[in-house]
């Protein structure tokens, strides 16, 4: 069977248990609940599964999660670039957890990082009222920066793209071990 581009989170319920699902948010988020049997591949790690992610497909349909659908969409584009069809789950985990579905939070998960959205949210609110004091403080060339920042929000949301986002994941607790990673790409290699 071929998977649409899209999963509403009733389909990929029934569906649940002949897909390989891959979340593609940081490993904080992952660790703070997840779809059943999900494998987590954070976007910027994309590239090094395509491989593993291939040979998936090979046995089955791929399912794309992550929190509101945005990455999911991005990933399913890095892999239909790269000749893999893949679908993204609408409205993410987000969406699964609003419908009554059950999120797998690993017992071994110290503290869950926030999500990506709300990380992007507190770094430009800091930056912004940063720029703000200074612009009062020091000198009013400093407010540039905050409006910097409502410029980057702007594209951002015409664009449905997040620079923020790309340069925060790439903070230590946004990465994943490279142990997990490994440990990762096996086991999709194994199902």
């Amino acid at each position: 069977m071929t998977t649409p581009t899209a999963l509403a989170t009733h389909q990929a319920r029934t569906r649940l248990h002949e897909l390989t699902i891959i979340d593609v948010r940081t490993p904080g988020e992952y660790a703070g609940g997840h779809l059943p049997g999900a494998l987590n591949i954070p976007l910027d790690q994309i590239q090094r599964a395509l491989p593993d992610i291939r040979h998936a497909t090979a046995r089955g349909d791929v399912l794309v999660v992550c929190a509101s659908g945005a990455r999911s969409q991005n990933a399913c584009k890095i892999l239909a670039e790269n000749g893999i069809t893949a679908a993204t789950l609408s409205g993410g985990t987000g969406a699964w957890a609003a419908d009554g579905h059950e999120l797998h939070r690993p017992q071994s998960a110290s503290r869950a990082t926030w999500g990506m959205e709300r990380q992007v949210r507190l770094t430009a609110g800091v930056i912004v009222l940063l720029g703000l004091l200074l612009g009062l403080i020091v000198h009013p060339a400093f407010q540039l920066v905050s409006a910097g920042i409502a410029g980057g929000l702007v594209f951002s949301a015409l664009t449905n793209t997040c620079g923020m986002a790309a340069m925060l994941a790439k903070l230590p607790h946004n990465r994943p071990r490279a142990a997990d990673l490994d440990n990762t790409l096996a086991a999709l290699r194994d199902r």
